[in-house]
């Protein structure tokens, strides 16, 4: 199945595709399902689907070292795989892309190779206030464990980098700078280029967490000019338990392996062992196939569909949810960033988060709650934590009135 053809250059048609993701058409709690919750996880289309169970179906092997037709046939699709993520990031070279588990194993793999090879006392590594804990914790415990100190880039009010005071952080001291392209609690768009840019004249690596950027709009790694650019399978239509390091050449070559096993290795003895070159260093162990073939497939269906007009999609949602935001007594945004992605938090007077989320979820519309993995950031924002509803391609107009009907329902209820 490919993605719908759109009918106009530029028209985007969600209702067609929607047609694509059959977990849509249920009904949750006996309601038509609203799914809101894209931040955490995307929905899957049928190709996708199809193609997994493809692959178990007709070609499971493992990859690589076999020398019969099933295991040839996987390797083909594995690393067809791998040379369908370098074209989609604009990668110089398929070996810069490494597989992982997904943006936390990513990012655990950068901080324990180059982190604990190259960090030392008093060296610093820089992450925004605006970050997911997973690229706030594994910096943390490689820098408890080599002496460099984990230092936070402040955020304004309005939930955005403070780029003045990134410039007065940014030393000969600093090593990295660690920082997400969008803000997966916000929505705000972080400007890594100018970010990457201060960083360069500093002297310090960067590293983005592409999580939550991917999946909205086309990514290059080579005019972004950052050092790692990581991101996962599950928020970009594919499934879950996959997900993408590329690093610059150079860095990846120095960097020594993470985990030791199989496939990792050129030879091994028990007077010492050698390692594989790129990718294959830092991919120990049978890997996610089926995950790899399945996120191959979600990058092709994206490629069928307009990207730039289903981000303007994207756009209008978030436009018309804040024209209703504005009619609700009582609702207060949390986050002003002057540009965000599809992803609105907020909070409703006298009405706490969970509870706010439960009421939604028994008319069927989807939402997360809580501080999304987001703590410090939460705390900045003098916040416990926040609903948060975040749009994808297949969201509608219709999806955000059942949002506010929702809203409205629960307002009468608490108020």
């Amino acid at each position: 199945m490919t993605a719908p053809q759109q009918a106009v250059a530029g028209v985007f048609d969600a209702e067609l595709v929607r047609l694509d993701f059959p977990i849509l058409a249920q009904q949750v709690n006996g309601h038509p399902l609203v799914y809101l919750d894209n931040a955490a996880t995307t929905q899957k289309p049928e190709c996708v689907i199809e193609a997994i169970v493809d692959y178990y179906r007709h070609d499971n092997a493992n990859v690589h070292r076999g020398v019969h037709t099933l295991s040839d046939r996987a390797t083909l699709a594995f690393e067809a795989a791998r040379e369908c993520v370098a074209t989609f990031i604009n990668s110089p070279d398929p070996r810069q892309v490494i597989w992982t588990s997904g943006t936390t194993e990513a990012i655990n793999l950068v901080a324990n190779s180059w982190g604990r090879s190259s960090l030392h006392p008093g060296d610093r590594v820089l992450v925004s206030w605006l970050e997911h804990h997973s690229n706030i914790v594994p910096w943390q415990l490689v820098a408890a464990a080599t002496g460099a100190e984990v230092v936070p880039i402040p955020v304004t009010d309005a939930g955005e980098i403070d780029l003045d005071a990134l410039d007065s952080l940014l030393d000969d001291r600093v090593k990295l700078v660690a920082v997400n392209h969008v803000s997966n609690a916000l929505g705000t768009v972080n400007p890594v280029n100018e970010i990457t840019r201060r960083a360069r004249e500093a002297g310090a690596l960067v590293l983005v967490d592409g999580a939550q950027s991917v999946a909205h709009w086309p990514v290059d790694v080579q005019a972004l000019d950052c050092d790692f650019f990581i991101f996962s399978g599950h928020k970009l239509f594919g499934p879950t338990g996959i997900g993408v390091l590329w690093g610059r050449e150079a860095l990846l070559e120095a960097m020594p392996p993470f985990l030791g096993g199989g496939e990792m290795i050129e030879t091994v003895s028990f007077t010492g062992t050698t390692f594989a070159g790129l990718p294959f260093k830092f991919e120990a162990g049978t890997p996610n196939i089926a995950g790899a073939i399945g996120l191959a497939a979600a990058i092709d269906y994206l490629g069928g569909l307009d990207r730039a007009a289903a981000a303007e999609h994207e756009t209008a949602l978030l436009r018309r949810t804040l024209e209703l935001a504005d009619e609700v007594p009582g609702l207060r945004r949390i986050g002003t960033p002057t540009h965000a992605a599809g992803i609105f938090s907020f909070l409703l007077e006298g009405t706490h988060p969970s509870d706010l989320g439960m009421l939604l979820d028994q008319q069927g519309i989807a939402v997360r709650t809580g501080h999304h993995c987001a703590q410090p950031l939460m705390d900045r924002l003098g916040v416990p934590g926040t609903v948060r509803a975040s749009y994808s391609i297949y969201n509608t107009q219709e999806d955000v009135q059942r949002l506010f009907e929702g809203i409205h329902k629960a307002r009468s209820l608490f108020g």
